[in-house]
């Protein structure tokens, strides 16, 4: 399916699913850099718990669903319109860069969370001396980090659309 079989209609409401999910995931980010801020600097067992437990919570279901959302709406406008999957370079710099928020908020995010829920309902803020908290802390706050930059970049790339066109292979 190409361009002239997806109505303008049909290519809007795509698109506006699209950037809807897309701005989950960015107010999800601005949300974790909160949370994980907030946990950072907290002298309360109940403050420390509630970060944790909230973080993990969105990392197991807005972050999931968004995600999903914006990959799956992505590939579509990709795929139903002129742009295609590899035609250009600033696509394919965002698929990679989708790869990449895929592997760091269904994966990192979601198990550094979950290990911090375990290790502060254990210790609330003595969970800090334990062995490991602030390691799992500092990969948090790296994927929170790394998840954020890229999906400015990607915010980026579809403004600016740099690169250009990938040349056209000829037969030999």
């Amino acid at each position: 399916m190409n361009t002239t079989n997806l109505s303008l209609r049909q290519r809007r409401i795509l698109l506006l699913l699209h950037l809807f999910f897309a701005s989950i995931m960015l107010g999800g980010q601005a949300t974790f850099i909160l949370l994980a801020l907030t946990a950072s600097v907290t002298d309360s067992d109940s403050v420390l718990r509630a970060c944790y437990t909230i973080m993990h919570l969105l990392a197991a279901s807005s972050v999931r669903a968004s995600t999903i959302g914006t990959t799956v709406t992505g590939i579509l406008l990709s795929v139903l319109t002129s742009w295609g999957l590899f035609r250009y370079y600033w696509l394919i710099a965002k698929e990679i860069l989708t790869l990449l928020a895929i592997g760091i908020g269904f994966v990192g995010i979601y198990e550094w969370t979950l290990r911090g829920v375990e290790q502060t309902d254990k210790a609330g803020l003595q969970a800090w001396e334990a062995a490991g908290f602030s390691v799992n802390h500092t990969w948090l706050w790296i994927g929170i980090l790394l998840q954020a930059l890229s999906l400015l970049a990607m915010f980026a790339l579809s403004v600016w659309k740099p690169g250009g066109r990938r040349g056209r292979r000829t037969a030999v």
